[in-house]
């Protein structure tokens, strides 16, 4: 998605802040969740990867909530190349060998 939000320029991609700004919007927008928040953020060469939870099925009580933990791949200019689903799970379940 383009940033339509975001100013151009040569600090952009040194600036993770508005990397992950950029990419919470686009996962708001995509999945039409908002984001609980970022558990991952990594450089690669071809950008950013971005790992982002979204609470995908709120219930009573929230406890039994199911969570999601999507990855973006973004250039590194801001612009999302990729979106998956990598995880989905019920609150309080811990990883699994942790």
């Amino acid at each position: 998605m383009a940033r339509s939000d975001e100013r151009y320029d040569d600090d952009y991609a040194e600036d993770p802040g508005s990397i992950v700004r950029t990419v919470l919007h686009d996962v708001a927008e995509l999945t039409g969740k908002p984001p609980s928040g970022v558990t991952a953020l990594e450089r690669d060469d071809d950008g950013w990867l971005v790992e982002v939870e979204v609470v995908e099925d709120r219930r009573i009580p929230s406890s039994s909530d199911v969570l999601a933990t999507y990855r973006a791949q973004v250039t590194a200019e801001g612009d999302l190349t990729a979106l998956r689903r990598t995880r989905r799970y019920s609150r309080g379940k811990g990883d699994e060998g942790a």
